[in-house]
This record gives C-alpha cells, structure tokens and sequence, in this order.
C-alpha cells in the first residue's frame, strides 16, 4: 500500500532476514529514509539469546518492545524491557539481549544512521551450518560492530 510515498507494513510483515537466531523482520532500511534509519521487527523465541555482546560503533540503537520482555545487558547494567518500556542503546556501548521468559519477546529496534540491514544480510548470506566465527568477525568489522566476548 502507498501512502503518499510511504507504505504500511501491519505487524510481523516486511523483509524476512535469517541472521543471528532470531526472526528479523526489516520494516524499513536506509534507501526509503534517506540512509536516516533502519528499522527491524525482532522476534526473539523463549529461552533464546541474542547475539553474543557487541559494540557498535557507527550507530545508535533503540528498543520498543511490542511483547513478552526482553532482558538487556548494556554497560554492564541488565535492564528487563516489557510491553512498552523503551530502551536507548548508544553506540560504543557494550551490549546484548536474552529472552529469559518462557514466552515470544517481540521488540522494535530503530537503528540510526541506516547501514544494519547491510550487516544483516550479508551474515544471511553464510553458508549454512556452524557459525565460522572467524567469518563473523570479519563481517562485524566491515560493519563497525566488535565482538566483546568475556573472557
């Protein structure tokens, strides 16, 4: 649907991506905002962590969650996010998220400036089967995203 040049996109709807284990559904990206934001719908599965702790050093991030909740660990604080709690995660700033409950975490993730759904697809684009770190690390790179894992 065309709205004046814009468009409607009814939850769950929108570009599928299948990176990182979760449901990423892009609701919008840097062509249509003029490279201002992108925009993803998360479906995170009970039980499920996200991706491992990272910094991103190009853009800022922000959560709304649509339901369950989400627990984030940012700067080394854990904030647990419900239906219509907003999260701010600053670039260069440690993070990651866990669905710790035993039903779907949905969040709205606004990503500025655009550029994630590039990181996205192209860790798509793997080849199946176990993750090769060292190729994720390359694809983090190319994208200003670093692995923090503990350790």
């Amino acid at each position: 649907m065309t709205l004046g040049g814009g468009y409607l996109l009814p939850s769950r709807e929108g570009r599928d991506i299948r990176a990182i284990g979760i449901g990423i559904t892009m609701k919008t990206d840097g062509k249509s905002t003029h490279d201002a934001y992108s925009m993803f719908e998360y479906a995170v599965p009970p039980q499920t962590s996200g991706p491992p702790p990272h910094v991103h050093t190009r853009e800022d991030e922000s959560f709304v969650c649509l339901a369950g909740r989400l627990d984030v660990m940012l700067g080394g604080e854990t904030f647990t996010i419900g239906h219509g709690d907003y999260l701010f995660l600053p670039r260069d700033v440690v993070h990651t998220f866990r669905n710790s409950s035993d039903e779907e975490a949905r969040v709205i993730s606004v990503v500025s400036p655009a550029g994630l759904e590039r990181y996205y697809q192209a860790l798509a684009e793997l080849p199946e089967g176990p993750p090769d770190i060292n190729a994720i690390k390359e694809i983090m790179a190319d994208f200003g995203l670093q692995l923090r894992i503990p350790g």
